[in-house]
């Protein structure tokens, strides 16, 4: 089965399909509702043949239906029937989940994706439990607060860097993995990582959205969406 792969982020759309050599994208931001992107999708993608859709999506997904509509996009993603757009199945996690297992290579995984905000997941012994984490109380605010794009753009990218360090000493403690995956644009302008953690690339992302039709009953029920 050949699959497309979409990576939805907040400045760009990105796009990769079975057989592909390379990605394709074009810009999303503010205004990107998700008829925009199905029709920016099917525009770029016209010669490439493909039977099931995978989507990385900015925000939270549950049972493979997206809750809430994203802060850096537009209106109208949750309750969106992507299968009936595309006219195919359709399977939709979150973007920082889908990364994830892309970066997965066995036991007990912590993914932390440092870009707008703060992408969370864990995979345990190949099951993906996506999570929440970015929202939780951490010193005055919130850990997105300090380790987002908008804590580096207010602290400076030295103080960022000193609580991107503690934020990630404080969820590797608290759920005891025994590999750390810092993902994310952002995990380049760290010298130095923690112990048991290893930097992750972006481009993972297309591996996971291939690998969540290899054995879709673990994934997490990111539920196949048919048209």
């Amino acid at each position: 089965m050949k699959i497309l792969v979409i990576d939805v982020g907040g400045t760009h759309v990105k796009v990769l399909a079975s057989g592909a050599k390379e990605h394709r994208q074009f810009e999303s931001g503010s205004a990107m509702t998700p008829k925009k992107m199905v029709a920016g999708v099917k525009k770029i993608t016209r010669d490439w043949k493909f039977d099931a859709i995978s989507m990385g999506y900015p925000g939270p997904v549950m049972d493979g239906e997206i809750v809430s509509d994203p802060r850096n996009l537009g209106k109208g993603w949750k309750g969106f029937d992507f299968a009936k757009a595309f006219g195919k199945q359709v399977q939709v996690v979150n973007d920082a989940a889908m990364q994830a297992l892309g970066s997965y290579k066995g036991g007990r995984m912590l993914f932390l994706g440092l870009g707008t905000g703060l992408g969370t997941a864990m995979i345990i012994e190949g099951v993906l439990a996506p999570m929440e984490l970015a929202h939780l109380p951490y010193k005055k605010k919130t850990f997105e607060d300090y380790v987002g794009i908008r804590g580096l753009n207010k602290l400076g990218e030295s103080k960022w860097k000193k609580h991107v360090i503690d934020v990630i000493e404080r969820l590797t403690a608290a759920t005891e993995p025994n590999d750390v995956v810092i993902g994310g644009g952002n995990v380049k302008k760290l010298d130095v990582l923690p112990r048991l953690c290893r930097p992750g690339d972006n481009a993972n992302a297309f591996i996971g959205g291939f690998r969540l039709w290899d054995h879709p009953s673990k994934r997490a029920k990111a539920s196949r969406h048919t048209r």
